[in-house]
């Protein structure tokens, strides 16, 4: 039997200080690799946010504007005899869809699911996720076009108008915010403890009383934070709003009439002005407004998380 002499080190002690090495090399690696990322990451959102901020506020330091004449005027024509920067009807368009938008997809992702996890888990993993998840693949120009030739055209022979407007918009955006909320929804209601479920059944509840009365009241705010997800997705799109709203700078009077969201005037205007006017200026300004509501969009997220693990 091999017997190390005095002074030497046992075998298992020479091996594991060979293969301690290359591990901690890999660690240092690792963590720098990591850490530069990281750094990359905060350094372009800091530079974005900054970016943004200083055209945004160039409205207000350079050319004049007042704030709440930008957010609460009604009249928005920055090449007119005396300019006039009310962004109150493209507000108003953002916030309407989005809402809409939400109030027509959040049941529809929720109930999809309940049904995949609670009723038909098998099936429902199997067949229905995928297809559900395959729609945030498809590009928003599609949806445009699709609500352009079927949903535009069913809302003027139903209802009054031309078809366009907020409601053919809250309709396109409510299909692409679909797959968030449902995957937010899905993730949440299968990480529910199993027991809870088995106690309620042991009471003598109902499947459908435990879901009405346990799942879905223990997994809300994680269903909510699917829906606000899902209303900031759809705050920030542009195309296909853009193709089916009508694109009038007005606040209308229903739902089939035209109007103009904040991220449809961006990019309708922003490729018509000279860097530094006061109407280019202007539509950062509006962009300024959307990174701002974006971030309420995360700090809401963030309430409801730090809710749910309590």
């Amino acid at each position: 039997m091999y017997r190390p002499a005095e002074g030497e080190q046992p075998l298992h002690q020479r091996l594991q200080k060979k293969h301690a090495k290359p591990h901690i090399m890999e660690e240092w690696v690792g963590k720098v690799y990591t850490t530069l990322c990281i750094l990359v990451l905060v350094v372009t959102i800091v530079a974005i946010v900054y970016f943004v901020a200083s055209r945004g506020l160039s409205t207000f330091l350079v050319n004049g504007v007042s704030l709440s004449g930008l957010l609460t005027g009604l009249k928005w024509d920055p090449e007119g005899d005396i300019p006039l920067f009310g962004a109150l009807p493209f507000i108003f368009g953002s916030f309407s869809t989005s809402l809409l938008a939400a109030l027509i997809a959040a049941p529809l992702g929720c109930c999809a699911a309940i049904f995949m996890t609670q009723i038909m888990p098998g099936f429902g993993r199997r067949v229905l996720q995928p297809v559900i998840e395959l729609l945030a693949g498809i590009p928003s120009v599609v949806y445009g076009f699709v609500g352009l030739t079927v949903i535009v055209p069913l809302l003027r022979s139903t209802f009054p108008g031309q078809g366009i407007g907020i409601a053919a918009g809250a309709l396109v955006l409510s299909v692409m915010i679909l797959p968030t909320i449902t995957t937010i929804a899905t993730d949440a209601l299968a990480s529910l403890p199993f027991g809870l479920k088995e106690g309620s059944y042991a009471l003598g509840a109902t499947r459908w009383q435990t879901i009405y009365r346990i799942v879905i009241p223990t997994t809300l705010p994680s269903l909510l934070t699917g829906v606000v997800l899902g209303m900031s997705r759809a705050f920030g799109e542009a195309l296909a709003v853009q193709m089916v709203i009508g694109n009038a700078p007005h606040i209308p009077h229903s739902l089939f009439e035209s109007a103009s969201t904040l991220t449809s005037a961006i990019t309708l205007g922003m490729g018509n002005t000279v860097m530094g006017s006061a109407h280019n200026n202007a539509l950062w300004s509006l962009a300024l407004i959307l990174l701002l509501m974006t971030f309420v969009f995360v700090f809401v997220v963030r309430f409801l998380e730090r809710r749910n693990k309590r």
